[in-house]
């Protein structure tokens, strides 16, 4: 099959009521590769501000033709000067010309064969929906992390990537570091011995956290669509306490600093083990309430044997939060005592800063020290590491060192895949996401059932895993 034949089949996914509302930009908008002769695939960003802006100019600087923007805020009703948000209105100038919708669902079915590809850059609650609708309209996917919001949802959305044969990649980005394949590729071979344990560690939340009651609602700004950034989620009356900068510390919204920064700091480890699901997961906790995760936390899960860690399995430990902090209710914040944030012990470290590092891999004759931001790491072994075999290179490397380049490179076929596609992203989410129900079960080892996405033993937890969404949200897979 020749790539016209195979991008006109993707697209059909989109067809119906697409292809009849598409005429109305027929003048304008023209996909990328409709006639086989244009080379820039045209992109819809489902979300414009924050990560959104980053999301768009990273993509744009691939080789993508921004042709559409969806967001819940319309910046031409802004009357704010808040810095937060200027980012929101700078997209909306810069793509005055493209059709602006505050439903991205609208936005599928009018553009239709005009977009070949979108950037999900919402809240969480939001990202399982916009991709589900995207892959299914036979769109490439580019989401932020965490993947999706719930655990359920990650294993749909590797599943559907494979069904469709979309591009896809999660927005974890120093994973097309060439100095973190570099490291996976050493701890494969062998550097460190057999893994026995792997510890991650962030100061995050440094966003308000740990609240136990929902702020006093306030009227909706004329510029946010509110019901369609409550979306899927339960609803709650408006509050700027929750949208559109604060959504991270809610459990209905966001996930928490697990969510926010494990996609990026366990990276690593976990892709260097590539490991089945987790046997089980517990976590310690402070803080943590039914409304908003906890201020600081551990958590622990437990592997099976693999090909990379020791007979007995390994553990991967994840600490979070400032360990002297707390939520002050009069100011909506977390106010810290120290700075002083969870790391691992003098055992682990070995007189290393924990500041200097976000994650160390621990063999049985060495540990490797990494952080994803700088290109040097340290590794301390023993004598067997004298007669060690540097490996070759084995991971393809990201051109530029860019997973927006990666991304576009596996749309246009320069390469097979993204290296942080769906594949990767839905598993390693999946066990990101069990760490956030153990957050809000501290003390209990929860064992998992991978195969039927159950706690065992528990199957009143079932509707943590898989939620129930709101009217007219509902999905039917």
């Amino acid at each position: 099959m020749d790539q016209k034949t195979s991008t006109l089949s993707r697209r059909a996914f989109g067809r119906g009521a697409a292809a009849a509302a598409s005429s109305v930009f027929g003048f304008q908008f023209i996909p990328s590769r409709a006639w086989g002769q244009l080379e820039k695939p045209a992109l819809a960003g489902i979300g414009s501000g924050g990560k959104g802006r980053a999301d768009l100019l990273g993509s744009e600087n691939a080789g993508c033709q921004v042709a559409a923007l969806a967001d819940v805020v319309d910046a031409t009703r802004l009357s704010t000067t808040d810095k937060r948000l200027r980012s929101v209105a700078e997209m909306r100038d810069r793509y005055s010309q493209v059709p602006f919708y505050r439903d991205y669902r609208e936005m599928l079915a009018d553009m239709g064969d005009k977009i070949d590809a979108v950037t999900v850059s919402t809240p969480d609650h939001h990202h399982f929906h916009a991709a589900y609708f995207a892959m299914k309209a036979g769109k490439h996917v580019y989401c932020q992390k965490p993947l999706t919001h719930g655990l359920w949802e990650a294993r749909k959305l590797a599943e559907l990537a494979a069904e469709t044969g979309v591009k896809t990649q999660m927005g974890n980005q120093a994973h097309a570091q060439d100095h973190m394949r570099r490291c996976v590729e050493l701890i494969r071979a062998g550097v460190v011995g057999k893994v026995l344990e792997i510890h991650a560690w962030t100061n995050r939340p440094i966003w308000p956290q740990g609240f136990a009651q929902r702020p006093a609602p306030e009227p909706v700004p004329d510029w946010m669509d509110w019901e369609q950034w409550i979306g899927p989620a339960p609803f709650v009356e408006y509050s700027p306490l929750i949208a559109p900068f604060a959504w991270r510390g809610w459990w209905d919204y966001g996930c928490g600093a697990l969510g926010d920064m494990a996609c990026h700091i366990m990276d690593m480890g976990w892709w260097a083990m590539m490991p089945d699901a987790p046997l089980s997961v517990s976590a310690e906790q402070s803080g943590g309430t039914e409304l908003s995760p906890p201020i600081s936390s551990k958590i622990t899960w437990q592997f099976g044997p693999g090909e990379y860690g020791s007979s007995r399995g390994f553990k991967f430990h994840w600490y979070d939060g400032y360990t002297q902090a707390h939520f002050d209710p009069d100011t909506w914040a977390l106010v810290k005592e120290s700075e002083d944030y969870n790391h691992p012990d003098e055992r682990v470290l070995e007189g290393e800063s924990f500041k200097n590092f976000g994650s160390v891999i621990v063999g049985e004759f060495g540990k490797l020290f990494f952080n994803r931001t700088r290109q040097a790491w340290v590794l301390k072994s023993t004598y067997k590491v004298d007669g060690f075999q540097w490996p070759e290179p084995s991971i393809p490397r990201a051109r530029e060192q860019d997973n927006y380049l990666e991304w576009i490179d596996a749309i246009e076929g320069r390469v097979q895949r993204g290296q942080s596609d769906f594949s990767h992203a839905g598993p390693f989410t999946e066990t990101i996401l069990l760490g956030t129900l153990a957050q809000r079960l501290p003390g209990e080892v929860l064992e998992w059932d991978a195969p039927n996405l159950a706690i065992k033993g528990r199957p009143e937890l079932a509707s943590w895993i898989h939620r129930e969404y709101r009217p007219g949200w509902e999905i039917q897979a």
